[in-house]
């Protein structure tokens, strides 16, 4: 198996003209320029990205990947890892955050099962089963993910951005679930930033003070292990370390869906640090990339910063499964809402600031 193309080519940049035709438009709506706030940069970004002039979001894809976590071995995690598998069968009867979320909004939503501890019903609706192991292994004693396994979740995520594109979606949402995936996350990030654990980690499902504190220990002492070996820092050599199958994935599908030219809603901490990991690796993944919300696990930040990212909305979530990203839905539609109907100052015979 080969790494998906999109994960080695650069995708094609966003035609700027639907940029500047955008920005033109809501400067002759019939409102103070400026008056709608981030509502007004949502709707020329979409414009630009989709590349029409009537930016729209009837069609959206929302892809969860599941995977358990080896380091949970550890005791970094407040939930047993059985609740995985457990979840992946509530996401496809109905009753997970984002199976609502989806229903609301009338978006695709499929559930891709990359590998958990504990058995998952078959024939579960709207289930991929694409596991790649039960689960990584422990990243505190030995790399977490093999060359191979990275290689197969990437194409996994890859699948999924095909998916959404033979669907016609004129925007991907990728949500995750995987018990100890903060840990994963955290230290990526704090791999790839070269920032101090103690400094990213959060209390993830809800670990208190003494739990944040052993995990980041746990993710210090794995990060030293790596830094003697000579894999050096790139995504694919950070991916092996630290792993994450549904981390992996993300990233393939957020790879995947900037080469089909589809506009990707990045979610919280864990998709933030999945779209790090693509940035890393081809730079021009950024420009199809919008932010959703700031999540309240404290190491976001730092990775926002790091991606030039202002999200829309800052709720306290922490959620995870793509949820902030759903929530944020409402209001991109009715900046297209906005942008696509209301009336130019010409056509409505209103007097403008410059007349």
């Amino acid at each position: 198996m080969s790494f998906p193309s999109s994960w080695t080519t650069s995708p094609q940049q966003p035609d700027v003209r639907f940029f500047e035709r955008a920005a033109q438009r809501q400067s002759i709506l019939t409102k103070p320029a400026g008056s709608l706030g981030r509502l007004e940069n949502a709707a020329v970004q979409l414009a630009g990205l989709q590349g029409t002039d009537t930016p729209t979001l009837e069609r959206i894809q929302i892809s969860v990947f599941a995977g358990d976590h080896g380091i949970c071995e550890e005791g970094i995690s407040a939930y047993p890892q059985a609740v995985t598998a457990q979840m992946i069968a509530n996401f496809a009867n109905g009753g997970a955050a984002i199976s609502v979320l989806a229903k609301s909004l009338g978006a695709e939503l499929e559930v891709i099962n990359l590998g958990t501890v504990s058995d998952v019903p078959p024939d579960l609706p709207g289930v991929i089963d694409a596991r790649i192991a039960p689960c990584t292994r422990n990243f505190a004693a030995t790399d977490a993910m093999t060359t191979e396994q990275v290689c197969a979740a990437l194409n996994h995520g890859d699948a999924a951005a095909q998916r959404a594109a033979d669907k016609g979606s004129q925007l991907f949402i990728g949500g995750e679930m995987g018990i100890g995936n903060t840990t994963s996350a955290t230290a990526i990030a704090s791999s790839l930033m070269g920032k101090n654990p103690m400094k990213l980690t959060g209390p993830g499902t809800g670990l208190n003070v003494a739990g944040v504190r052993h995990k980041a220990e746990v993710i210090i002492q794995a990060i030293q292990r790596h830094d003697n070996d000579d894999d050096g820092e790139d995504a694919i050599a950070v991916l092996k370390a630290f792993g994450g199958f549904e981390i992996a994935a993300l990233a393939g599908a957020i790879a995947g869906c900037a080469a089909r030219s589809i506009p990707v809603l990045i979610d919280g901490y864990i998709v933030s640090v999945a779209a790090m990991l693509a940035v890393s690796q081809q730079p021009h993944i950024r420009d199809w990339l919008l932010f959703a919300h700031r999540s309240a696990e404290p190491g976001h930040q730092a990775i926002l910063a790091a991606l030039d990212a202002e999200p829309l909305l800052d709720l306290g979530m922490r959620l995870g499964e793509g949820s902030g990203a759903a929530v944020a839905i409402p209001l991109l539609r009715a900046a297209c809402d906005l942008h696509n109907n209301m009336a130019s100052f010409e056509d409505a015979g209103v007097s403008n600031k410059e007349q």
